[in-house]
């Protein structure tokens, strides 16, 4: 499973959503996103796969291989951290 935990207003959380969003369309995958900053049940959530991982958003964690990126970064890295 691959999940985001983003934050609405969050400058590096909207610059990552398009590279999300061609991840999914050209892998077939599909990211759970759960924004953290208005949803209480949310930042709960993400204390439970953040355990001093990254500390802030964008966090991604893929539930399977315990891959991880915290902040923005690089479409090629993305994909490393989806397969």
């Amino acid at each position: 499973m691959l999940i985001e935990f983003y934050g609405t207003e969050c400058p590096h959380c909207i610059r990552m959503k398009p590279l999300v969003e061609r991840l999914e369309k050209e892998k077939g995958v599909v990211v759970e996103k759960y924004e953290m900053w208005h949803n209480e049940e949310n930042a709960e959530k993400m204390n439970q796969y953040d355990t001093g991982l990254c500390g802030g958003v964008p966090f991604f964690f893929n539930t399977d291989t315990k891959a991880f990126i915290c902040g923005s970064t690089s479409y090629e890295e993305l994909k490393k951290w989806a397969t």
